[in-house]
């Protein structure tokens, strides 16, 4: 009888004090990356809404009077260029990779669970003449006929970003479609959207995870480059990119207008990836391993 209250009263111990030690441990996973990018998201989404007035341009790649980080290659703030610089990276970035898995994921899918070779080549093959253009090359060719602006330029990163999302939405979804419950889930009469997306997208959500934060690293360094280049952004914007492009001759001068954009832009998608590790980072993994 003492054993059995000892026993219940460890039990009650552990429920009561064990528990909520869970909830900072979970924090404390995602606390690095978000000290990372934490930063370059909040100038990039409120700076706007904090940027000082544009005074009268300055002297160009100088220090003082008055601005904090200097001044750019004409003469113009650099504290003002670098709030109002990253909004247009950010919501690019983003909106491509959206893009990118709203056709990606139907088009992997129907690949998966199809029963019929000639669907997949309908889809899977259009896509891999696609994935034999190198990129960048393909915005530029793109670019060099269109002139496209912000919007153009998330159409065109999405467009080159689907071909490789579509092929691992396709090669994940595959063995999670070859399981006996998709059989049965087919002989049940379900229809097609509740196997695509209520089984097999459960099923492979942690690998897609795991690629969208690779794919959207990728994206803001396709937007980044792009803009670097002068593709979808004025060559005189606020542009993060853009900022290291233009300033770059006066490194050596004037720093900031370099250094600082440049380490906002790695902060941004360093703080990314990690965030995304520690969602698909399961608490007591490790420790079951051998």
């Amino acid at each position: 009888m003492a054993l059995a209250l000892a026993r219940s009263r460890r039990g009650l111990k552990t429920l009561v004090v064990g528990r909520p030690r869970r909830a900072p441990t979970r924090v404390r996973r995602f606390l690095p990356g978000l000290l990372v990018v934490g930063v370059p998201l909040v100038l990039a989404l409120a700076g706007p809404l904090f940027a000082p007035d544009a005074g009268p341009r300055g002297t160009s790649f100088t220090t003082g009077d008055g601005h904090w980080l200097g001044t750019d290659f004409i003469g113009r703030d650099v504290r003002r260029q670098v709030l109002l610089g990253g909004r247009s990276v950010v919501l690019v970035a983003l909106a491509s990779t959206l893009l990118a898995y709203a056709v990606a994921l139907p088009a992997g899918f129907v690949c998966a669970l199809t029963r019929r070779g000639w669907v997949e080549e309908l889809f899977m093959r259009p896509l891999d003449v696609l994935l034999s253009v190198p990129s960048l090359l393909l915005i530029l060719l793109v670019a060099a006929v269109l002139a496209p602006g912000p919007a153009g330029l998330a159409l065109l990163v999405a467009l080159v970003n689907i071909p490789d999302a579509a092929r691992i939405v396709r090669a994940a979804g595959a063995e999670a479609a070859s399981r006996p419950a998709v059989e049965a889930l087919r002989m049940q009469g379900e229809s097609w959207a509740r196997m695509a997306f209520g089984y097999v997208g459960r099923s492979v959500v942690r690998t897609l995870a795991a690629d969208a934060g690779v794919r959207l690293t990728g994206a803001l360094y396709l937007v980044a480059t792009a803009a670097f280049l002068g593709v979808g952004v004025a060559p005189d914007a606020a542009d993060w990119a853009v900022m290291v492009d233009r300033n770059r001759t006066g490194l050596f001068v004037q720093p900031w207008a370099v250094v600082v954009p440049a380490l906002l832009t790695v902060a941004l998608t360093l703080g990314g990836n990690l965030l995304v590790d520690a969602a698909l980072d399961r608490p007591g993994s490790k420790e079951r391993k051998p």
